[in-house]
């Protein structure tokens, strides 16, 4: 099952265009670093999963992660991360930040829909 709007936080346009097409049916909210996921997130506050690297400007994914658990409204919204950082240390600190999931790039399509799915 497909969420109906993510949010992508992305340093990486090419990731934003690889999501959008392997997600065809979904709203697509899009960020480039942090701080413009939390204001794209006071303007779509109805998103259902949020997608985020941990390496970006400005913000990381990991500062991201613990602003969104600390705010009452977004503490809920499943958390996926994905990133090139695939060391076993950062997908712990990323799952105890609260992030819902964890995937390396680069990984196959269905590998992701799996996981959304779980999610």
């Amino acid at each position: 099952m497909e969420p109906a709007k993510i949010l992508i936080a992305d340093d990486s346009l090419l990731m934003h265009k690889l999501l959008k097409a392997m997600l065809p049916g979904t709203s697509v909210v899009d960020a480039l670093d942090g701080c413009e996921a939390l204001a794209r997130l006071a303007e779509h506050p109805d998103v259902d999963l949020i997608i985020l690297d941990i390496n970006m400007p400005n913000m990381s994914g990991l500062e991201l992660v613990d602003r969104l658990r600390a705010d009452g409204m977004l503490a809920k919204v499943a958390v996926l991360v994905m990133t090139t950082e695939g060391m076993e240390s950062n997908a712990i600190a990323c799952l105890r930040a609260g992030a819902a999931g964890f995937l390396r790039k680069p990984f196959q399509h269905r590998q992701m829909l799996d996981l959304i799915a779980r999610l």
